[in-house]
Parts: C-alpha cells; sequence; structure tokens
C-alpha cells in the first residue's frame, strides 16, 4: 500500500480523513499491528455525506456506526488492514489512549481530547491496523490548549465540566430544562467554544444527532 496519502485518498469519497497515526510503542496495540491509523469525520462536509447513506434513511437504530462498518470495513479491505471500533466491541479498544499516542490529540482542560484540526468536536468512526511500519509525518510540537486562552472551562452554563471532572448528572439535568436546549440542537457548548472547534465546520445538525443518542 502506499501510506497516509493513499490511505487519505481513498477516505475522503466518504467525508472521513486521517485524524492521527503512530507505531507501536507508542501504546499498547492488538497482535500482528504495527502501525494503527485514526479516521474521523472530514469537515466541512461529512453530515451531508452521511445522510445521504441507505443507513441514513433506512430508520433502523444505529445507522452511524453500521456506516461506519461498512465504509472502514471496505478500506480495510481494500488496503489490507485491520478494521477497529470505538463501538460494540468487548472489553472496547482504548481509543482515548489510541488517539493521544498519535500526538495529534490531547487532553484538554475540561479532560475531553481536543485535536489539531477538530478541536473538541473530535470523534473517530474507526482505525485501521497495518502489519508495517508506515511512514508518519511529524506531530505537532505541544497542545493548542498550550497557546489558548481556554475558554472552554467556563463555558458550560451549569459547571459540569471543569477541569477536577465531569458532573454528568447536573449535564442531563439541565439538557432536560428549556436553558439546555441550545446545547441539544447545536451541541454542547464547552465543545463549540474552542478556537480550533470553531473552525472545524461541524454542521449544528450533526451535534444535534450526537446529542439525541447522548441523552436518552
Amino acid at each position: 500500500m502506499g501510506g497516509l496519502d493513499q490511505i487519505a485518498d481513498l477516505a475522503q469519497p466518504h467525508a472521513l480523513a486521517v485524524m492521527g497515526a503512530f507505531h507501536k510503542g507508542a501504546a499498547p496495540l492488538p497482535d500482528g499491528v504495527e502501525t494503527l491509523v485514526m479516521l474521523g469525520p472530514r469537515e466541512p462536509g461529512f453530515w451531508a455525506s452521511f445522510t445521504q447513506s441507505a443507513e441514513y434513511c433506512d430508520t433502523r437504530p444505529d445507522p452511524i456506526d453500521r456506516w461506519s462498518r461498512r465504509i472502514v470495513d471496505g478500506l480495510a479491505n481494500t488496503l489490507g488492514a485491520q478494521a477497529f471500533y470505538p463501538f460494540a466491541t468487548s472489553p472496547p479498544h482504548p481509543f482515548y489512549t489510541w488517539a493521544k499516542a498519535t500526538g495529534r490529540a490531547w487532553s484538554s482542560p475540561v479532560q475531553f481530547l481536543v485535536h489539531d484540526v477538530a478541536g473538541l468536536w473530535l470523534s473517530y468512526r474507526g482505525a485501521l491496523g497495518f502489519a508495517t511500519r508506515l511512514d508518519l509525518p511529524p506531530a505537532p510540537a505541544h497542545s493548542p490548549c498550550t497557546d489558548c486562552a481556554q475558554p472552554c472551562i467556563t463555558a458550560c452554563p451549569v459547571g459540569a465540566l471543569v477541569p477536577t471532572g465531569y458532573d454528568l448528572p447536573a449535564c442531563h439535568t439541565f439538557l432536560d430544562q428549556p436553558a439546555g436546549q441550545g446545547c441539544m440542537t447545536g451541541g454542547c457548548v464547552v465543545r463549540a467554544t474552542c478556537p480550533i472547534s470553531r473552525s472545524f465546520g461541524r454542521a449544528p445538525d450533526q451535534s444535534a444527532f450526537h446529542m439525541r443518542h447522548f441523552h436518552r
């Protein structure tokens, strides 16, 4: 296979992007995997692409996970790779650890992962494991939070997301109230406040979709 450029080219028609990669040793990997490449939505455009898919239109449960399996399994078959997912596995694959091992995602001041391109809108639809060590570009020198005023720390209307922890009950209680409908329809205000998130181009409808699944 041709490396990250080929992977990115094959992922692009599905509005997916390479969100990072690392070699075995930076973090534990499944047997037979020397390089792991992580895939996530390419913005702007992912939501417009996904909502045209058969999985979104067939009204069956878990459309985005079923779409992810079809697309990432297809990429894996084409590239001679193993496919891994952040859902429906027991025990779950350590996507949080894997993300940090890429050197392109860090623990933010509010504990969510922050990405050099996606900011706090970071998500992964799957990963590809290769039996060879692919050539990888150097990772950024430091987290974007280092040079940021960190508005995320004070953005939550009920203080549910702070450096000391995540008050999940307070978050869900707020989302049940009229005042919480902005988060329900536009996505978590903390994630949206991140300066990198604001330039990522994620569609509000996509955030609303994920909020409905989070708050059910």
